[in-house]
Protein backbone atom coordinates (compact mmCIF):
# COMPACT_ATOMS: atom_id res chain seq x y z
CA UNK A 1 0.00 0.00 0.00
CA UNK A 2 1.39 3.39 -0.99
CA UNK A 3 1.57 6.30 1.41
CA UNK A 4 0.58 9.88 0.69
CA UNK A 5 2.67 11.70 -1.87
CA UNK A 6 5.35 14.09 -0.64
CA UNK A 7 4.91 17.69 -1.65
CA UNK A 8 8.36 19.10 -0.92
CA UNK A 9 11.33 19.09 -3.23
CA UNK A 10 14.88 18.04 -2.35
CA UNK A 11 15.75 21.60 -1.39
CA UNK A 12 12.93 21.63 1.18
CA UNK A 13 11.00 24.25 -0.80
CA UNK A 14 7.34 23.81 -1.49
CA UNK A 15 6.47 22.68 -4.98
CA UNK A 16 3.50 24.08 -6.84
CA UNK A 17 0.65 22.06 -5.32
CA UNK A 18 -2.81 21.82 -6.74
CA UNK A 19 -5.27 20.92 -4.00
CA UNK A 20 -6.91 18.40 -6.31
CA UNK A 21 -3.78 16.27 -6.03
CA UNK A 22 -5.08 15.25 -2.61
CA UNK A 23 -8.51 14.23 -3.89
CA UNK A 24 -7.00 12.38 -6.85
CA UNK A 25 -4.60 10.54 -4.56
CA UNK A 26 -7.50 9.39 -2.36
CA UNK A 27 -9.44 8.30 -5.43
CA UNK A 28 -6.49 6.41 -6.97
CA UNK A 29 -6.05 4.36 -3.83
CA UNK A 30 -9.79 3.66 -3.43
CA UNK A 31 -10.65 2.91 -7.08
CA UNK A 32 -9.43 -0.73 -7.11
CA UNK A 33 -11.70 -1.70 -4.22
CA UNK A 34 -14.92 -0.12 -5.52
CA UNK A 35 -17.78 -2.57 -5.87
CA UNK A 36 -19.47 -3.14 -9.21
CA UNK A 37 -22.60 -1.05 -9.83
CA UNK A 38 -25.86 -2.97 -10.18
CA UNK A 39 -27.30 -3.68 -13.64
CA UNK A 40 -28.89 -0.65 -15.25
CA UNK A 41 -26.47 1.80 -13.65
CA UNK A 42 -23.71 3.41 -15.70
CA UNK A 43 -20.52 1.31 -15.44
CA UNK A 44 -18.44 4.23 -14.17
CA UNK A 45 -21.12 5.84 -11.96
CA UNK A 46 -19.49 4.77 -8.68
CA UNK A 47 -16.08 5.97 -9.81
CA UNK A 48 -17.45 9.38 -10.74
CA UNK A 49 -19.39 9.66 -7.47
CA UNK A 50 -16.34 8.82 -5.34
CA UNK A 51 -14.07 11.23 -7.23
CA UNK A 52 -16.60 14.07 -6.95
CA UNK A 53 -17.07 13.43 -3.22
CA UNK A 54 -13.29 13.56 -2.73
CA UNK A 55 -13.05 16.81 -4.69
CA UNK A 56 -15.95 18.39 -2.76
CA UNK A 57 -14.30 17.52 0.54
CA UNK A 58 -10.89 18.89 -0.44
CA UNK A 59 -12.47 22.05 -1.86
CA UNK A 60 -14.43 22.65 1.33
CA UNK A 61 -11.34 22.03 3.43
CA UNK A 62 -9.43 24.67 1.48
CA UNK A 63 -12.20 27.26 1.40
CA UNK A 64 -14.06 26.75 4.70
CA UNK A 65 -11.96 24.75 7.16
CA UNK A 66 -13.26 26.76 10.13
CA UNK A 67 -16.73 25.30 9.66
CA UNK A 68 -15.72 21.79 8.61
CA UNK A 69 -15.03 19.95 11.86
CA UNK A 70 -14.51 16.36 10.66
CA UNK A 71 -13.74 16.15 6.96
CA UNK A 72 -12.55 12.52 7.09
CA UNK A 73 -15.77 11.36 8.71
CA UNK A 74 -17.84 13.41 6.28
CA UNK A 75 -16.05 11.98 3.24
CA UNK A 76 -16.26 8.43 4.54
CA UNK A 77 -20.01 8.77 5.13
CA UNK A 78 -20.44 10.11 1.59
CA UNK A 79 -18.58 7.27 -0.13
CA UNK A 80 -18.98 4.20 2.07
CA UNK A 81 -21.97 2.85 0.14
CA UNK A 82 -19.80 2.37 -2.95
CA UNK A 83 -17.57 -0.21 -1.24
CA UNK A 84 -18.18 -3.74 0.03
CA UNK A 85 -18.66 -4.07 3.80
CA UNK A 86 -15.43 -6.03 4.18
CA UNK A 87 -13.43 -3.20 2.60
CA UNK A 88 -14.88 -0.34 4.66
CA UNK A 89 -12.28 -0.42 7.46
CA UNK A 90 -9.57 -0.08 4.81
CA UNK A 91 -11.51 2.73 3.11
CA UNK A 92 -11.76 4.59 6.43
CA UNK A 93 -8.03 4.18 7.05
CA UNK A 94 -7.15 5.49 3.58
CA UNK A 95 -9.50 8.47 3.90
CA UNK A 96 -8.22 9.39 7.37
CA UNK A 97 -4.60 9.16 6.29
CA UNK A 98 -4.93 11.35 3.20
CA UNK A 99 -7.22 13.88 4.89
CA UNK A 100 -4.65 14.21 7.70
CA UNK A 101 -1.96 14.99 5.12
CA UNK A 102 -4.24 17.55 3.43
CA UNK A 103 -5.01 19.17 6.79
CA UNK A 104 -1.32 19.37 7.59
CA UNK A 105 -0.68 21.06 4.25
CA UNK A 106 -3.57 23.47 4.80
CA UNK A 107 -2.28 24.43 8.25
CA UNK A 108 1.18 25.25 6.96
CA UNK A 109 0.17 26.80 3.60
CA UNK A 110 -3.39 28.20 3.82
CA UNK A 111 -2.96 30.92 1.19
CA UNK A 112 -1.44 28.63 -1.43
CA UNK A 113 -4.12 26.01 -0.87
CA UNK A 114 -6.94 28.50 -1.30
CA UNK A 115 -5.30 30.09 -4.32
CA UNK A 116 -5.05 26.65 -5.94
CA UNK A 117 -8.85 26.39 -5.95
CA UNK A 118 -10.07 29.95 -6.32
CA UNK A 119 -9.21 32.62 -8.85
CA UNK A 120 -9.00 35.37 -6.25
CA UNK A 121 -6.95 35.33 -3.05
CA UNK A 122 -8.79 34.56 0.15
CA UNK A 123 -10.12 37.66 1.88
CA UNK A 124 -11.05 38.49 5.43
CA UNK A 125 -14.47 37.26 6.58
CA UNK A 126 -15.46 40.76 7.74
CA UNK A 127 -17.01 43.65 5.86
CA UNK A 128 -15.98 47.29 5.98
CA UNK A 129 -18.14 50.09 7.38
CA UNK A 130 -19.45 50.77 3.89
CA UNK A 131 -20.53 47.14 3.48
CA UNK A 132 -17.92 45.97 1.01
CA UNK A 133 -15.87 42.85 1.83
CA UNK A 134 -12.52 43.37 3.52
CA UNK A 135 -9.76 42.56 1.04
CA UNK A 136 -6.92 42.05 3.51
CA UNK A 137 -5.30 38.65 3.93
CA UNK A 138 -6.81 36.78 6.88
CA UNK A 139 -4.90 34.96 9.58
CA UNK A 140 -5.18 31.16 9.26
CA UNK A 141 -6.45 30.58 12.80
CA UNK A 142 -9.81 32.33 12.40
CA UNK A 143 -10.24 33.84 8.93
CA UNK A 144 -10.08 37.49 10.05
CA UNK A 145 -7.33 39.97 9.17
CA UNK A 146 -5.38 41.68 11.99
CA UNK A 147 -7.72 44.70 11.85
CA UNK A 148 -10.80 42.55 12.49
CA UNK A 149 -9.53 40.23 15.23
CA UNK A 150 -12.04 41.77 17.64
CA UNK A 151 -14.82 40.13 15.60
CA UNK A 152 -13.31 36.70 16.17
CA UNK A 153 -13.24 37.33 19.93
CA UNK A 154 -16.91 38.35 20.03
CA UNK A 155 -17.78 35.37 17.84
CA UNK A 156 -16.16 32.98 20.36
CA UNK A 157 -17.98 34.65 23.28
CA UNK A 158 -21.33 34.31 21.49
CA UNK A 159 -20.71 30.60 20.86
CA UNK A 160 -19.78 30.02 24.50
CA UNK A 161 -22.99 31.63 25.75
Amino acid sequence: MRGPARFEGREGRLKDVNMYQFSRAIYRELAPILREPPPGVEPDAYQVAVLRACERTITRMATDILHFARPAKSLFCDIRTYFPMAAQPRVLMIVERYIAVAQQYLETHPEEAYAGLADAPQGCRATTRKGSPCLRTPLPRNGYCPSHQHLAETEHRALAA
